[in-house]
């Protein structure tokens, strides 16, 4: 997890591209640079580190010495990289996996670039020979991306949040931040005086299609259950790639519980000398916390808990609202958790990469509204929508959050391999089975003794109701603040405000209220809200 940020064309104020470039200092807390491409005019390259691998030669803009006219910064890990290095060829003159998209680069061009690479990234490629720009994403939209394009100066502008971009924007009359599309790249042309016009925006990769890269082992067998277990397992330990040490989210649900069981176990195999950390959080008595303590005990991790106390969730408001840019406010609820948990792990701990069980909802129907689906096939159609879309609300939130506090997580569930192949499989395999969702997923682990019977086969909580007390829940706190703050006739008259994406509640108006103190006009960033089809609930349970 890394901040990039760059600028090709007018802007000339050293001031505000500093200032500009500062505002996402949270997400590499380990090194700063902000480096001018002599090449052009008004262009500049900006890097924010966390040192994971490689913490001596890490640093970027990334240059290699056999292709010194492709300048790289970028956020993310490609897992597959080593197997690059063997398959091309390639002489790395680092250790760092984003290496391989330089060399890749040089052999065939973005598009065979961003095809051959495994893993999750942002990124922004200088070519200075041929003059060209390259913004990249995965497939997923794990890592974040957004620009300003404006076609009338030539302005381009890359950063991994928003927030980077504000002061840009103001700047720019004709110009809206937009955000680089996961799957997608897209290419500038560059010309004499360093202005930007787009050439091409390519899709080269969509949820659900096989990689076309080769993996680096034969994974799958006849027996969906078993290649289910291996391809979860493979994720996990693709994931293992770090110098830092490694820990676990755990809820007590059955997304969190495999990761960090699967986690558990291939850390044992290596012989890790150190205890995992997992971490969980809810109001006092909260199932989760019951059922995550359940799970750590017979893992025998070192666990830690945080107490979720609602007078805390009020005064983090702001703070969640900034770092999220988000005003969702279903994505709100879910995140003030992730933000306390992860702020502990910072501020309590060494540990620096976190893996978490978020994408499995979407990919195996995890969500109870599945059990409303009219058809095994409507089922799957939602399945992938929810995929395609993942990166506005579920990724969004345990992306920012940890990168709030210079945190790297990471999410099996959307490995590519995994997602593919369990996408692929029949609907009605996929659907909801005896009343219990995620019925081929928990059956795949059953009898395994990886977990515990009674959380495998644990029913999903809403998260609200996972981390609420017996007594009264954490959310009616936050109703019963808002309401003391909004008015109705304020409530009545907000649709003439927001055009876009009307608050539909005294809580949902107080969300975008401070949504727009930070990031006033940038309202279209986000779709829709996140709601369950098929279920006149507005909670995703």
């Amino acid at each position: 997890m890394c901040g990039i940020f760059a600028v090709f064309g007018s802007i000339t104020d050293l001031v505000t591209l500093c200032k500009s470039a500062y505002k996402i200092v949270h997400r590499g807390p380990d090194a700063f640079r902000l480096e001018t491409v002599y090449q052009f005019p008004s262009c500049c390259l900006g890097f924010h580190r966390l040192a994971i691998l490689d913490a001596e030669h890490g640093m970027q803009p990334m240059r290699v010495i056999q292709h010194p006219n492709v300048w790289l910064i970028y956020n993310g890990e490609i897992y597959n990289h080593i197997q690059l290095k063997e398959q091309f060829d390639f002489h790395y003159a680092t250790h760092c996996d984003g290496e391989s998209i330089i060399h890749l680069y040089a052999r065939g061009g973005i598009e065979f670039t961003a095809r051959h690479l495994d893993g999750v990234f942002a990124f922004c490629l200088l070519d200075t020979t041929k003059r060209k720009v390259h913004l990249g994403r995965d497939t997923f939209g794990v890592k974040p991306l957004f620009r300003i394009f404006n076609e009338d100066d030539g302005l381009l502008s890359a950063c991994s949040e928003v927030k980077g971009l504000m002061d840009i924007a103001g700047h720019q009359s004709n110009a809206k931040i937009q955000e680089v599309m996961p799957g997608h790249v897209e290419t500038y042309r560059l010309d004499m005086r360093g202005r930007a016009s787009l050439e091409s925006i390519t899709q080269f990769h969509d949820v659900g299609k096989a990689p076309s890269y080769s993996p680096a082992a034969k994974l799958l067998s006849n027996d969906i259950q078993a290649s289910i277990r291996t391809l979860l397992e493979s994720a996990v330990s693709k994931r293992m790639m770090a110098e830092r040490r490694i820990g676990c989210l755990l809820s007590g649900g059955l997304d969190s519980s495999l990761v960090t069981a699967l986690l558990v176990k291939l850390a044992g195999e290596q012989g890790q000398i150190y205890p995992i950390q997992t971490f969980s959080i809810g109001m006092e008595g909260s199932p989760d916390l019951k059922a995550a303590r359940k799970v750590a005990d017979y893992l025998s991790t070192e666990h830690h808990e945080i107490i979720l106390k609602p007078e805390e969730v009020i005064t983090a408001v702001k703070n969640v609202i900034y770092h999220l840019e988000s005003y969702d406010a279903l994505t709100i609820r879910g995140a003030f958790g992730m933000y306390m948990l992860c702020q502990y792990v910072k501020e309590n701990t060494n540990t620096t990469v976190l893996l978490v069980g978020e994408g499995a909802d979407e990919i195996t129907q995890g969500y109870k509204h599945f059990h409303n689906a009219p058809s095994a096939e409507d089922g799957d159609r939602e399945s992938r929508r929810l995929c395609k879309d993942i990166s506005f609300f579920d990724v969004r939130r345990v992306e920012r959050n940890s990168a709030a506090f210079g945190l790297e997580v990471r999410v099996p569930f959307l490995d590519h391999q995994f997602s593919s192949f369990y996408l692929s499989l029949d609907p009605e395999l996929k659907s909801p089975k005896n009343g219990i969702e995620k019925h081929l997923l928990r059956s795949s682990f059953d009898k395994t003794g990886l977990l515990p019977t009674e959380i495998l086969w644990r029913p999903k909580e809403a998260f609200a109701d996972g981390l609420a007390s017996p007594i009264k829940s954490w959310i009616e706190f936050i109703q019963d603040f808002v309401a003391k703050h909004i008015t109705d006739s304020e409530m009545e008259n907000n649709s003439h405000q927001y055009t876009h994406n009307p608050p539909v509640s005294k809580e949902s108006l107080y969300y975008r209220r401070i949504f727009e103190s930070f990031y006033p006009g940038q309202g279209h960033l986000i779709p829709y809200f996140w709601k369950p089809k098929w279920s006149s609930s507005s909670d995703p349970k």
